[in-house]
């Protein structure tokens, strides 16, 4: 009967010791600095699902802890580098002069039906093997990256020809979008994403470049009647998730090689997955509710089209300058999509 005890006892306490153990404080809790609102693709599905893979590979170890408006937008690759953050998202053409390689995806196909998870892979696995070496996200670790879905024109007004916008002040986020905003005759205003709603409402602007999606997300379907439409969309924007280089390095390596394990191409997929659902979700959303979507016109696409030519051979010129093998790396990136189509 002792012995019964004892054992009872000792398994009692073993249980109760796994149970403390399952349930104990994470070594680590990463703090995420992330902007748009709660309601955003990233705030609802990436983080979390990042969050839980995380902490599923380092076997409860590493956890993250996601705070709001620590800076605008802009300034979150600061954050980062400052260490008032450990982790953020990054939007590339907040920082025009320093990322340049990173446009390479935001040069417009004109090909409908390319999905954003797979641009999204194709583009990690192209800057892994080639877009690194130009060492533009210096200080930080980069865990993923992606390009959110077709941008689109997202007016007040309707938008039949190239000449109704003419001299209208549109919002422009940075990146390529810039350079097409240029050849589209446009008054190019630079606002935040998150102000664009009050600008449209206020009439700062007439008009923005944006996804599908920031009419749900950022609310303008409710300042804007009117989106045109076209095939493959006009740019990509190009976003980073980064990390902060000693938060990292403080980690252990096991650590580190299960938080790699979960990030990199399976967290970029993820993040294109994000803005796909989006785009979706809000595009019907918006017409259910009497937005109207206008398809480009035959000779409006061969317009943006030849305007977009020059992109890839000013691309190729800074790649050489960063010491990239510019048409290899987009020959590569096109093969990706290609391969995935």
């Amino acid at each position: 009967m002792r012995l019964n005890k004892i054992a009872a006892i000792t398994t009692s306490a073993l249980l109760l010791m796994g149970s403390m153990s399952a349930n104990a404080a994470p070594e680590k809790v990463i703090k995420v600095s992330t902007w748009g609102s709660p309601n955003h693709g990233i705030n609802k599905v990436v983080w979390p699902t990042w969050g839980e893979w995380i902490e599923e590979a380092t076997e409860g170890r590493v956890t993250l802890k996601v705070e709001y408006d620590l800076a605008p937008p802009h300034t979150q690759i600061d954050v980062v580098t400052d260490g008032i953050g450990d982790v953020t998202w990054i939007f590339h053409g907040h920082k025009a002069g320093r990322f340049k390689l990173t446009q390479l995806p935001e040069i417009p196909t004109f090909i409908e039906g390319t999905s954003s998870e797979l641009m999204s892979q194709a583009y990690w696995r192209t800057f892994d093997k080639y877009l690194k070496d130009g060492r533009e996200h210096r200080g930080v670790e980069v865990m993923g990256l992606s390009v959110h879905g077709p941008g689109q024109l997202i007016t007040k007004m309707p938008v039949d020809s190239l000449d109704d916008i003419e001299g209208k002040k549109i919002r422009v986020g940075g990146g390529v979008i810039s350079t097409m905003a240029k050849d589209m005759k446009v008054t190019p205003v630079f606002i935040p994403t998150t102000k664009v709603y009050e600008s449209l409402s206020q009439g700062v602007v007439e008009g923005a470049y944006l996804p599908f999606e920031a009419l749900s997300s950022f609310r303008l379907a409710e300042v804007a009647d009117n989106t045109l439409v076209v095939p493959g969309g006009l740019y990509r924007g190009s976003f980073a998730i980064i990390m902060n280089r000693d938060t990292f390095a403080d980690l252990s390596k096991q650590d580190q090689e299960a938080i790699r394990a979960v990030s990199g191409e399976k967290l970029s997929r993820l993040f294109g997955q994000m803005w796909d659902n989006a785009d979706q979700s809000a595009y019907q959303q918006a017409l259910e509710s009497g937005h109207t979507f206008t398809p480009a016109s035959k000779e409006m696409v061969a317009q943006l089209k030849q305007a977009s030519e020059p992109l890839v051979s000013d691309w190729y010129k800074v790649a050489e300058k960063r010491k990239v093998n510019g048409p290899e790396a987009y020959r590569y990136f096109n093969a990706q999509l290609e391969q995935g189509m």
